[in-house]
């Protein structure tokens, strides 16, 4: 999917993965209907916000639950518009029903870590005071920590918990499932960062001091991974509803268990 160039820079080849546009065709029906908002001129980032159709054609008032997604890529790769990240957007929208806000951030190399975290974490203060009608698991996480540390400059939005698809985690020292893979470098850290930084590492000396907030603001956290991921060994497993590795989101029977499981966790 990419090539690491001399001067350190990356050349992206997305022909496997297509994009969905951000004018969505009229005459197509879909689950959910979607527009693109920019967040950030400067910065170039926007978000993807999606609003299941059943709202729209509904004359009750009910609010729907808000989930903020950050998309996948190992941190240089992909974006909101990714089709397989629009069409899990869409499809858990409908599907709940929630309004979802797509994070469009800054990617690494050119703009390495905390880079993504404060973007991430800008979406936040924008939901908070947009005047618009309106969730990659390393990203979410942190972002977590920083609003974590300002839930009250957040307010009236309010975070109940975090879904972590898949996170990048790792460490310095290997576990059997990451040693399966090619020992590339995660190119989104800082320069001359190892994997025991804490961008990569959340257990690194400790942990973040910040971690214990989320208990005691009462936030849920639900992880998900597969067993052929990379840092499955990392996780104490719960419960298994798939034993999937990269195909869980372009697997319909997979992405159903998944979509039950994350309505699950949100309504209970």
């Amino acid at each position: 999917m990419f090539i690491v160039n001399a001067d350190g820079t990356i050349t992206r080849d997305y022909s496997n993965y297509p994009s969905t546009a951000a004018t969505p065709d009229p005459n197509d029906h879909t689950i959910a209907v979607f527009k693109d908002v920019p967040v950030n001129q400067s910065n170039k980032t926007w978000v993807r916000i999606f609003l299941p159709r059943q709202a729209l054609d509904s004359s009750t008032k009910t609010k729907l639950p808000l989930i903020v997604y950050v998309h996948g890529g190992a941190l240089i790769l992909l974006s909101a518009a990714t089709k397989i990240y629009h069409d899990l957007c869409s499809d858990i929208a409908a599907r709940v029903p929630a309004v979802i806000v797509s994070v469009d951030y800054r990617l690494a190399p050119e703009h390495r870590l905390p880079a993504a975290y404060y973007d991430a974490l800008e979406v936040l203060h924008w939901i908070k005071t947009t005047q618009e009608h309106c969730g990659g698991g390393n990203v979410a996480y942190h972002a977590a920590l920083l609003a974590a540390a300002q839930v009250d400059d957040l307010l009236p939005l309010k975070i109940r918990g975090l879904i972590l698809l898949k996170p990048f985690f790792g460490g310095v020292k290997r576990t059997e499932s990451e040693l399966r893979l090619a020992n590339q470098p995660i190119l989104a850290l800082p320069i001359g960062a190892d994997r025991d930084h804490e961008y990569c590492n959340p257990t690194a000396r400790g942990g973040s001091k910040v971690l214990d907030q989320f208990r005691l603001l009462g936030w849920r956290v639900m992880v998900t991974w597969g067993s052929e991921d990379t840092l499955f060994d990392r996780v104490n497993v719960v419960s298994y509803f798939d034993d999937s590795g990269h195909s869980l989101l372009r697997d319909p029977i997979k992405l159903e268990a998944l979509h039950v499981t994350i309505k699950n966790f949100i309504l209970s």
